[in-house]
Parts: C-alpha cells; sequence; structure tokens
C-alpha cells in the first residue's frame, strides 16, 4: 500500500543522511499531538497522590519530591521526542530504535518510586522488554533480509506475496507490543499506574496508544 494512500498526500521530506523524514497530513497530525501533549506534560507539576486506609477513617498521602520530580519529568520529555520522532521517520530501524528507547525510559518513569509493589512491577515489566527486543530486532533484520531495504518509500512498492515478509513483519509487532506493553504484555505495565506521579505516567499510556497506531500503518506499508 503506498504512502500517500494511508496518510494523505505527500507534503514534503527531510533527508538526513540515511535517515529521511516524510510529512502526510496522518503522520503530521499525530507529530503535532504527540509534541503538544509532551509540552503540557513538561510544564505541569506532579500531583500527590491521596491512598485511602481501609479499616480507619484516614488517608496516606505520597508527595513527589523535587529530584524525583527532575527526573521524572526529563524522561517523560525524551519518551515524548522518541515517539514523535516515531510517527514521522521513514526507515523502518529508526523506528525500532524509538521503540527501544520508549520502553526503557517508561521504566525510568517509574524506577524512581520508592514503593516496592511499584518497582516490582517495573523490574517485571522491564524484564517483558528486554525479552521483546528479540522480535523486535530480529523481525526488522528479517525485513532487511528478505528485502533489501528498511526504507518505507520502498517496502511500500515491494512485493507483498513473500511469506518471510509476512512472519518478518508479525515478528516486529510482538516485539512493538512488548515494549510498548500492551495486550497481551500488559499485566505489570498496569501496576506501575500505582505511582504517584500524574502526569508524567500518561505519557507512557500515549506513547503506547500513538507507537500502535503508527505500526498498523507501517504493517499496512509493508503487507498492504
Amino acid at each position: 500500500m503506498d504512502i500517500t494512500t494511508l496518510g494523505g498526500s505527500l507534503l514534503g521530506t527531510v533527508p538526513l543522511g540515511d535517515i529521511v523524514l516524510y510529512l502526510t497530513p496522518f503522520n503530521l497530525f499525530m507529530f503535532v499531538a504527540v509534541l503538544v501533549f509532551t509540552c503540557i506534560i513538561a510544564i505541569s507539576r506532579t500531583e500527590t497522590q491521596v491512598e485511602a486506609i481501609f479499616g480507619k477513617m484516614g488517608e496516606n498521602k505520597i508527595p513527589v519530591d523535587l529530584k524525583e520530580f527532575k527526573a521524572r519529568r526529563f524522561l517523560a520529555i525524551v519518551c515524548g521526542i522518541a515517539t514523535a520522532g516515531a510517527m514521522i521517520t521513514g526507515d523502518l530501524f529508526n523506528f525500532i530504535l524509538f521503540v527501544a528507547l520508549i520502553g526503557i525510559v517508561n521504566i525510568g518513569i517509574v524506577s524512581a518510586v520508592r514503593q516496592i509493589s511499584v518497582l516490582d512491577a517495573a523490574f517485571q515489566y522491564g524484564l517483558i522488554a528486554m525479552m521483546a527486543s528479540l522480535p523486535l530486532f530480529g523481525g526488522g533484520a528479517m525485513i532487511l533480509a528478505s528485502t533489501g531495504t528498511l526504507s518505507f518509500f520502498t517496502l511500500s512498492a515491494i512485493d507483498h506475496t513473500s511469506l518471510m515478509l509476512t512472519f518478518s513483519t508479525i515478528l516486529l509487532a510482538i516485539g512493538v507490543a512488548g515494549e510498548t506493553g500492551i495486550a497481551p504484555f500488559f499485566a505489570t505495565k498496569a501496576e506501575m499506574f500505582r505511582t504517584p506521579g500524574s502526569p508524567f505516567i500518561l505519557i507512557i499510556h500515549l506513547s503506547s496508544l500513538f507507537i500502535i497506531i503508527r505500526l498498523i500503518e507501517i504493517m499496512l506499508l509493508i503487507l498492504g
């Protein structure tokens, strides 16, 4: 399937050596939307988490100190920039690198929390993300081996009947699912959201949503 069929008319390209960014109305909208949300999150202040104490009329407030606030805000900004870059890249390898970076910073956003249950969930999510890197990079390597290119412009124009290409794309999808923590890998990631620190936690959800939308577009480009 052609790039313009999915995203609309090609508005332009930005060649950066081997990296070629391209803009269509669809990709530009997602790119701007991610940057807007990232800016809002960057200028927001964290909320104090209030937990009810069962069995008595009381509550437990968990604030976020300044040092933790700065670290998590920085990682949230990095996550937003990586997600925005994944929206407009025209190269599969760079998309894979952006996804891997998102998985790393998602763990970092939560790992500053001093709660055993949250840290345990982040550790388990980290294990899933590390294991998912094998099908993620393996799928990309197999796509390169079977087509000789990782450019979306070229991949959208090649023969899509190859069984190896189909299998490679499925591996890529499994890797992205593991890195972003969607089903069936969402169980440990859901536990991470018990941590204080909104709105920084929202960038984890936001990055997963936009990366999956972008993945669907890439799969249609390769297999459509």
